[in-house]
């Protein structure tokens, strides 16, 4: 059974940064994508940072120049650098890993933005 294991939440104030990690029990070198999605309360899951097939890069609009994702593939983790926080940046944030037929989901890890 593949693991995916995130850490890197907290509580930060507006302004502040964080990086978020996923580190995954099977390697990355048949990976098809790599993604990290945001679940804030009473909200749809919704992505947030994609690597998608050819090493592209996709940002929502909202943390575009702001946000950073990126992966070890030597130590099978994907990150999130995340700078200059907003609260509504304040939800669990969970990484996706799809290989071809599989599809792995962290267990999610809460980033909190307040004052």
């Amino acid at each position: 059974q593949v693991q995916l294991v995130e850490s890197g939440g907290g509580v930060v104030q507006p302004g502040g940064s964080l990086r978020l990690s996923c580190a995954a029990t099977r390697n990355m070198f048949d990976i098809y994508s790599e993604a990290w999605y945001r679940q804030a309360p009473g909200r749809v899951r919704e992505l947030v940072a994609a690597i998608t097939p050819g090493d592209n890069i996709n940002y929502a609009d909202a943390v575009k120049g702001r946000f950073t994702i990126s992966r070890d593939i030597a130590k099978n983790t994907l990150y999130l650098q995340m700078s200059a926080l907003k609260p509504e940046n304040t939800a669990v944030y969970f990484c996706d890993f799809r290989y071809v037929p599989d599809d792995y989901w962290g267990q999610g890890t809460q980033v909190t933005v307040s004052s």
